[in-house]
């Protein structure tokens, strides 16, 4: 099957103009149809639709999760703007991707994915739940049953004999990872855990992200500070762990912690909600103080975004490393309407950070970022000429295009509208309780129920989960911020 972009939103795409995108930051049509035009060029590079693909896929150097994290854009797309350009593709990508046993494991990828491949998937699953995203039809996976799946399979692989818990990063003993604990797959789970807790009004979900917090912080994987390393290997024979990841720190670790312990602050009450308070305070404090220039308060890639002249490029960020920030962006976006405390101190960076992206996109078609690492030479920009995205937001267009570059930029400037009252994103994430209609199957993923990690007797909600909810609910449903209404539970 072939998509194709709608014909009114591509005869208006094609009427810009071909030399940069012009985008009013206090005008919401005007950020639009900039995110429009963004969207539209991150797509040019899909090619699963195409005759002989693969549905979900993109094509070389991309990896399967970063396809995954590209349809997680387009879901909030939809659900920040009402595009309906791409509902269709992004549907039937998803729910190929998700396999015949319905858990993100396709035949394609069995053999390859780690926890955090699937994590991304999942997660865009997730996403599609909370955002009341179409349902697909009856007899095919559905969002929230899928979500199940993978979090009761991730359950299944908690390891509590090295390091003293956590997920491995390899699913599989002949895989590369599998004597490291990274913080992305277990930041996935934590946030997975802390989202399917509000969503599903089932506070074991929520007794996961708790352990795995506590975990995360007990091997010092997130410090005194709230930095986020990146990992922990561990002697597969001794099972002694050395958290021993140096100086690496990326965007998307602190900002998947940073959503999940806002849902977690969302679902709780009294000292639990000061105590996760703290903590999204804390990591906001991180974000700060590593991920935002001094000055202009634009978010960067701390790590790779400094500069390694003698690689024989400015920057040494490779293809995944190039949508990191992206995620961030989405994940500070999440946060200022789940803990509307946030709200004042996130839009301010989100704001400044798309006028830099916006004024980036300048690239002229077959713009591609270079080759780093063993990343292989991106695809050229194959979208509207003049309007390719750089990856560097502290200066005009960089060359670096691709797909991150464009996700980045596209995360960049649709954020900005989540509070303006459009469409569903106004009223913020759903649950089964207050508009979700996605179906869920609590014991979905795992068919051996002694392998189950402790989920194989998931608590029932009871009547003090349903009191508890309904207090939080009272407390929390409607909050006003900056002239906006939206239900942060």
């Amino acid at each position: 099957m072939r998509w194709n972009v709608a014909a009114c939103g591509l005869m208006g795409l094609l009427a810009q103009s071909v030399t940069a995108i012009a985008m009013d930051i206090d005008n919401d049509q005007s950020v639009k149809d900039t995110a429009a035009t963004i969207a539209y060029g991150m797509m040019k590079y899909y090619t699963g639709n195409n005759t002989g693909d693969t549905p979900g896929n993109l094509p070389d150097p991309y990896y399967w999760w970063e396809a995954g994290a590209m349809f997680g854009a387009l879901v909030d797309y939809w659900w920040i703007t009402g595009d309906t350009s791409y509902v269709e593709v992004a549907t039937q990508a998803i729910v190929h991707q998700a396999g015949d046993a319905r858990d993100f494991n396709p035949a394609n990828q069995s053999r390859t994915s780690s926890n955090d491949d699937v994590g991304f998937w999942t997660i865009t699953a997730m996403m599609a739940a909370e955002d009341g995203f179409p349902d697909p039809p009856p007899d095919q996976p559905q969002w929230l049953a899928l979500v199940q799946a993978v979090f009761n399979q991730m359950a299944s692989r908690w390891d509590d004999l090295n390091c003293g818990g956590g997920l491995r990063w390899a699913i599989n003993d002949f895989q590369t990872g599998k004597d490291y604990k990274n913080s992305i797959s277990n930041g996935l789970f934590f946030n997975l855990g802390a989202r399917l807790s509000r969503f599903t009004g089932n506070s074991s979900y929520g007794e996961w992200a708790s352990r795995t917090w506590d975990w995360e912080r007990s091997i010092n994987l997130i410090t005194d500070d709230y930095d986020v390393k990146d990992g922990a290997h561990f002697d597969v024979t001794t099972h002694v762990c050395r958290n021993d990841s140096g100086p690496h720190v990326w965007s998307y670790n602190i900002g998947v912690f940073l959503q999940g312990a806002a849902f977690m602050y969302n679902t709780t009450t009294g000292a639990e909600q000061e105590e996760w308070k703290t903590r999204v305070n804390g990591l906001l404090g991180a974000v700060e103080t590593k991920y935002l220039t001094n000055d202009t308060k634009i978010i960067k890639e701390w790590y790779c975004e400094s500069g390694f002249e003698d690689r024989g490029h400015p920057y040494q960020c490779n293809i995944d490393q190039q949508t990191f920030k992206g995620y961030l962006l989405r994940w500070l976006s999440s946060t200022s309407q789940v803990a509307p405390f946030t709200y004042d101190r996130i839009n301010s960076w989100i704001r400044s950070t798309a006028i830099a992206a916006a004024a980036s996109c300048t690239g002229p078609v077959g713009a591609a970022a270079p080759q780093v690492d063993s990343g292989g030479i991106q695809p050229g920009f194959k979208g509207i000429d003049g309007t390719a995205c750089g990856f560097k937001w502290t200066q005009s267009f960089d060359g670096w295009a691709g797909v991150g570059a464009q996700m980045n930029a596209l995360s960049a400037v649709m954020y900005t509208l989540t509070h303006k009252g459009l469409g569903r994103a106004a009223k913020g994430p759903v649950t089964t309780a207050q508009g979700g209609t996605s179906k869920g199957d609590p014991g979905a993923g795992v068919t051996d129920p002694s392998s189950r990690g402790g989920l194989a007797a998931l608590k029932p909600i009871t009547a003090a989960d349903r009191v508890g909810a309904g207090i939080v609910t009272a407390i929390l449903a409607i909050s006003i911020v900056g002239g906006s209404v939206f239900l942060t539970i």
